[in-house]
């Protein structure tokens, strides 16, 4: 598959067992652009701009969500764009697959209560130095659906002092509900160009349900481009 000449182009990559893939697709086409399912098997991404790792299971969790699905033939090019600067997002699953792939540091571990949680969250912008919040203000209050069983946010004591001390904690939960440490329910990497979340912005993007918060993720992310 490769893009339109001349058009930016985002990439979403598709694993054995992700399910949130065409979500992602209509929520970028709600802001202006265009994407395609790419299959983890393809060893080149050369013709797009950017890549999306949507939600769902990658290779069903097993070992631990991300765990298998970093070692894709796709995800050698998600690393080398990262590293040129591309905007990368990751969404539940895909945030899973960026901490095992060392993009982004920490892991998502099972959720306290070890519950399954499908519900709307109020979530906190507390920065605008990413991809995905460039958009937003900080302090802005947004509310979003998150579906994960393995979303509690995990790291070492350092590495949480570093990302709040570098404002790379980029959205973070007002009302904790898996035990993420510092409520965090989103990061970003050194650059500002790769970002994880839990929360699911493609599913708050539909103005016919009225839940649009999402679009305002979904915009950062197109500017970014």
């Amino acid at each position: 598959m490769s893009a339109v000449s001349g058009a930016k182009k985002v990439a979403v990559i598709v694993f054995p067992g992700t399910n949130c893939e065409s979500d992602i697709v209509l929520g970028l086409k709600r802001v202006g652009i265009e994407s395609e399912k790419v299959w983890h098997k393809q060893g080149d991404l050369s013709g797009f701009d950017a890549v999306v790792i949507p939600g769902g299971f990658a290779f069903g969790d097993y070992l631990r969500p991300g765990a298998i699905a970093r070692f894709s033939p796709i995800m050698s090019e998600v690393l080398r764009l990262a590293a040129k600067g591309a905007p990368i997002l990751g969404i539940c699953n895909g945030f899973q697959v960026l901490t095992e792939a060392g993009l982004l540091p920490g892991a998502l571990q099972k959720n306290a209560g070890l519950s399954f949680i499908c519900k709307t969250v109020d979530l906190e912008v507390t920065s605008s130095a990413s991809n995905l919040t460039s958009t937003t203000i900080v302090g802005e209050r947004l509310r979003i659906p998150i579906n994960h069983f393995e979303g509690n946010f995990t790291a070492s004591k350092e590495v949480i002092e570093e990302l709040e001390g570098t404002q790379r904690v980029v959205l973070r939960y007002l009302d904790n509900p898996n035990g993420s440490m510092n409520s965090i329910a989103g990061i970003t990497n050194a650059g500002g160009n790769v970002v994880g979340l839990m929360p699911h912005p493609e599913r708050a993007a539909d103005s016919l349900r009225g839940e649009t918060d999402g679009l305002k993720l979904l915009h950062g992310f197109a500017n970014s481009l």
